[in-house]
């Protein structure tokens, strides 16, 4: 099976505004996420821009990147223009990584990857251990509740996807910013109309289980930090200026 993985970026973030283009050790965080992902090597990959100084600075560090629409309500939206836009058709399976995990482990990319193949899956995500229990409290990080405990060798179903919890359950993870959709799945989920959780809470894979799409799970060894605040900045550039 194929996989072509698109890395949505756009400029315009509410919580922090530029964010794709601060350098961390001399490279933007958006040219980190696409060497990331090519270091997976489990296919070609391309950045979803929003704008052209997005495109310009991947494409000066040696990437690849289209321009897309500014209209789009989701990132899947914007990576979905970019899979009809190269007309390709023997790709099984787009990988949407985010362009603000910059942490991303490779093995972890490449296990979701593994997991979508092996088990036929339509539509796949990570989740990591939620080592820190202020994670939970914190609405920045999305928690998921899985149908089973989640482990290095099952793949089970998503049942729900927060920001807030109340109380501690089990079988609730720290859910990092990576799907893996089959083509028919992912041209399905933007076919649908935005559902009224995902408005509200701005998660937009309760999309998919608000119109009965299965999302299944893959473990995360490592629980990487997304760059959504100017403190998960300041964290993740001591962490990558800190690494040999």
């Amino acid at each position: 099976m194929k996989t072509l993985v698109i890395i949505p970026s756009r400029l315009s973030a509410e919580r922090l505004p530029g964010k794709p283009l601060v350098k961390i050790k001399g490279l933007s965080i958006i040219s980190h996420v696409f060497k990331k992902a090519e270091e997976a090597n489990i296919g070609e990959v391309i950045v979803a821009a929003e704008d052209q100084e997005i495109v310009d600075d991947v494409k000066q560090n040696g990437g690849q990147a289209i321009l897309t629409k500014n209209k789009h309500k989701t990132g899947t939206d914007r990576i979905y223009e970019v899979f009809q836009k190269i007309n390709s058709t023997d790709i099984d399976l787009v990988m949407n990584l985010q362009g603000d995990e910059p942490l991303m482990n490779i093995d972890d990319i490449r296990n979701l990857n593994k997991k979508m193949i092996e088990s036929s899956s339509k539509l796949g995500t990570l989740a990591s251990k939620i080592a820190d229990k202020a994670l939970l409290k914190n609405p920045n990080a999305v928690k998921v509740l899985t149908k089973e405990n989640l482990d290095q060798t099952n793949f089970p179903e998503a049942l729900n996807f927060m920001r807030n919890i109340t109380e501690e359950k089990e079988n609730i993870y720290h859910h990092l910013g990576i799907y893996s959709y089959n083509k028919d799945t992912l041209e399905k989920f933007v076919s649908l109309n935005q559902s009224t959780s995902e408005i509200k809470n701005k998660l937009e894979q309760l999309r998919a289980l608000d119109n009965n799409m299965k999302i299944n799970v893959a473990f995360a060894k490592f629980a990487p930090i997304g760059v959504d605040t100017k403190e998960d900045l300041e964290a993740v550039k001591k962490i990558m200026e800190n690494k040999s």
